[in-house]
């Protein structure tokens, strides 16, 4: 008898640790769908809209293709290309830290879904960045003579990803708050 309960055990943890790789491949997979998204818009809107045209959509919003050197909000955009290696670096480096997350705790729904937004969009910037030296945006949304900065399909993948890691924070937060103290 104890011999049959380690063979299934062994048989349950190899299904267990299957489940995760399909689990953990599917977000990879959900992460290069969001990249294919994000590139193909950039494409389409620097083939069809003159840089800095703007297309008239709602009385609070535009379309209009500008290039970004910098980070968010145009940070460091006037730092003479160095920004470039600086901005890919730092994207790399988070996508390698969200893959190794993504490995270890593929089964937390809300948690690898930040993730994977995460990475698509610094993926999707970090290619802009190597094949142009800029990132190209295109979303712009205004009111009267207010404008918030251009921004593009990854920058909202990113942006719904830190959305969702503050509320996967928040909800293990009130978890833990409401399990009973140990004594």
């Amino acid at each position: 008898m104890p011999e049959s309960n380690h063979v299934d055990g062994a048989i349950a943890a190899a299904a267990r640790r299957q489940r995760n790789r399909l689990r953990f491949w599917a977000w990879i997979l959900g992460a290069i769908l969001i990249v294919v998204v994000d590139q193909l818009s950039k494409g389409y809107f620097s083939a069809h809209l003159p840089y800095a045209q703007r297309w008239h959509v709602l009385p609070f919003f535009d379309f209009t293709l500008l290039h970004n050197s910098g980070a968010a909000f145009s940070f460091l955009a006037e730092g003479h290309g160095w920004q470039r290696w600086l901005f890919t670096a730092i994207a790399l480096g988070a996508a390698g830290l969200i893959i190794h997350l993504l490995r270890r705790s593929p089964n937390q729904w809300l948690f690898c879904s930040s993730l994977m937004t995460i990475l698509a969009g610094a993926v999707g910037n970090v290619i802009d960045r190597i094949q142009h030296g800029y990132v190209i945006d295109f979303f712009l949304f205004y009111w009267n003579s207010w404008y918030f900065p251009a921004f593009n399909v990854a920058d909202v993948a990113i942006t719904c990803g830190a959305i969702l890691l503050i509320l996967d924070e928040f909800l293990r937060w009130r978890r833990e708050r409401s399990k009973p103290a140990k004594e």
